[in-house]
């Protein structure tokens, strides 16, 4: 019986998706996009609540004009970003704090359609990378968004 199962896990782990992460804080534009090609990255989903970045090249309209001519596709879910207190906690170092505000975020309505629309872009087969500004994800809300999304979709999560 346990050999069945095991069988099982292996069949799941085969299905599952890679989905990779990416913080930008401390890279440059072009160690970003080398990072991204890669990994084969076809499309980069920015889950910054604002996509502005003060760092040149990382807001939204430059961001994906880099990644179009690196040939990599981009997508802003605005709703999958940190709502502004939990920004204000993590740039405070209160992590945990930022954490517990992402989570009740998960729950909104906008974080959940939109964690729906990312997850049926995944199904869809495409080599995906989470965005974010936080090089450590153990610190930023993508692994948050990530293993959400692990809930729904099987996935195999790498950090870039």
């Amino acid at each position: 019986m346990k050999r069945g199962g095991d069988r099982r896990a292996r069949s799941v782990q085969r299905l599952a998706v890679d989905v990779a992460t990416i913080g930008y804080q401390g890279a440059t534009v072009a160690s970003f996009l080398q990072a991204l090609t890669d990994a084969r990255i076809e499309l980069l989903v920015d889950v910054r609540a604002v996509a502005g970045s003060r760092r040149p090249g990382f807001s939204k309209t430059p961001l994906a004009a880099n990644l179009r001519g690196a040939g990599i596709d981009y997508l802003h879910l605005r709703g999958l970003g940190t709502p502004a207190p939990g920004r204000a906690a993590a740039r405070a170092g209160r992590h945990e704090e930022m954490r517990a505000i992402y989570l009740e975020h998960l729950g909104t309505r906008e974080a959940h359609a939109e964690l729906e629309a990312l997850a049926d872009i995944v199904r869809g087969g495409r080599r995906v990378c989470l965005l974010c500004f936080e090089a450590d994800p153990a610190h930023c809300h993508r692994s948050l968004v990530a293993k959400a999304l692990g809930e729904t979709v099987p996935i195999e999560v790498r950090h870039l």
